[in-house]
């Protein structure tokens, strides 16, 4: 005879700045029982793998190293009455809503009356990307080198080279200095930094020498890596001689809870299809941090654990408008790499403060449009990084009349 389902109010699925964000505020909201569930053997999320600045001014307003600033929030949900539950590994979400996981204890089942899944995000591996070559040791993650160096305290290579300009690849060139790894080379695709223009004094700082226009096409090495090969432009091809490769940022959600389950998940951008509120198609699981928006900050994911969790407490005592009046927002555009929230339920109440949150796969120039009726209402010029997250707001009056479809177009300048 299976145990009785653990009853909560809100179970919540990750301990990263998202969830214990939105755990703190919904235990000092009121809300009584919150579980927290987390695979890891500590709360914290990625950035307590990360051992450097800066973390927490949003939070803490101090200017903190990953492992210190996780190690903060776990205190402030430990202090708020947050139950959390580490090495607890959700393997499926049911209707009801019922979550099934394994503890160190075995299978359980824990049945709550709101779930959030806040997951987080994963970098593209070297197997997604199409690298053709051998298949030597050396060849990393950023999650994964940080996990040996901070954690484990290991160095994996001595001389490795770096791929992208995000900003986590910058925070790969920091754990490598902690761990007094020298890499050779900091590679970039396109003509500019994925990041902010400036972060290109990092490498040079460092004495890292950053190549742009570079494209790494193959890996070479039996047991380790002891080259790489690069496409300079369009027809050079030569060999870097390292020991290790880094593949840095390309995050997509870590939606696979919800692909396995019976939640919504949008075929394009990867991510649980939600509305303004973070309420997924079965209006019982909520959403949030960089499940919904890979990759952000853990400032920005703390603070949209903390607004999910404010509409959670609406949900909880009803005053949420009904889900099952909504309409999707279409966006066919290649350039859009997501668009939050992906439908809008309708709300008699004016829309204060309400925005659409559109993140671009590669640099674009041009305007973006917000269609109610095939007729734009909304018009934004945008210039925008990968990197960046662009606002689009959204009149208050947009539900005077459910429209019958909204699409968010983009036009390129010239």
């Amino acid at each position: 005879m299976s145990a009785p389902a653990i009853q909560c109010d809100v179970a919540i699925v990750g301990a990263g700045p998202a969830g214990l964000g939105a755990a703190i505020r919904l235990r000092n909201s009121g809300v009584k029982r919150v579980v927290v569930l987390e695979r890891e053997a500590a709360a914290g999320g990625i950035p307590r793998h990360c051992g450097h600045p800066p973390f927490g001014w949003p939070e803490f307003q101090r200017i903190l190293k990953g492992p210190e600033y996780a190690l903060r929030l776990q205190q402030a949900a430990d202090a708020a009455g947050v139950d959390i539950r580490t090495e607890t590994s959700v393997v499926q979400i049911e209707p009801g809503p019922m979550l099934q996981v394994t503890t160190p204890a075995g299978p359980a089942q824990i049945e709550a009356a709101r779930v959030l899944l806040a997951t987080g995000a994963r970098e593209t591996p070297r197997s997604a990307r199409l690298i053709s070559g051998t298949r030597p040791m050396g060849v990393l993650t950023t999650g994964a080198l940080q996990s040996m160096v901070y954690l484990k305290s290991q160095r994996p290579f001595m001389r490795p080279v770096i791929t992208g300009t995000e900003l986590v690849s910058f925070s790969a060139l920091l754990s490598c200095r902690h761990a007094k790894i020298r890499p050779v080379a900091m590679l970039e695709e396109h003509s500019r930094p994925t990041a902010w223009r400036a972060s290109v004094w990092l490498p040079r700082l460092l004495g890292v020498r950053l190549e742009m226009n570079t494209q790494l096409i193959a890996i070479e090495g039996n047991d380790r890596v002891s080259g790489v090969l690069v496409r300079r432009g369009e027809n050079s091809v030569e060999k870097i001689a390292c020991d290790g490769v880094v593949f840095c940022g390309r995050f997509v959600a870590e939606a696979s809870l919800a692909c396995m389950g019976h939640i919504d998940v949008n075929p394009v951008f990867g991510t649980p299809v939600t509305d303004q509120f973070g309420r997924c198609s079965d209006a019982r699981f909520f959403a949030a941090g960089n499940m919904v928006h890979p990759a952000d900050t853990s400032g920005r994911c703390w603070h949209d654990g903390i607004t999910t969790a404010d509409h959670i407490v609406q949900s909880l005592a009803g005053n949420l408008p009904s889900p099952n009046n909504a309409i999707a927002i279409e966006s066919a555009e290649p350039v859009i790499r997501y668009v939050i929230p992906q439908r809008l339920s309708v709300d008699p109440r004016p829309a204060k403060d309400a925005a659409l949150c559109v993140r671009f796969s590669s640099e674009a120039k041009g305007t973006l449009h917000l269609k109610v009726n095939d007729s734009p209402i909304v018009s934004k010029r945008v210039r925008a990084r990968p990197e960046k997250q662009v606002a689009v707001a959204l009149p208050d009056d947009i539900f005077s009349s459910k429209p019958k479809r909204l699409k968010l177009t983009f036009e390129p300048s010239c």
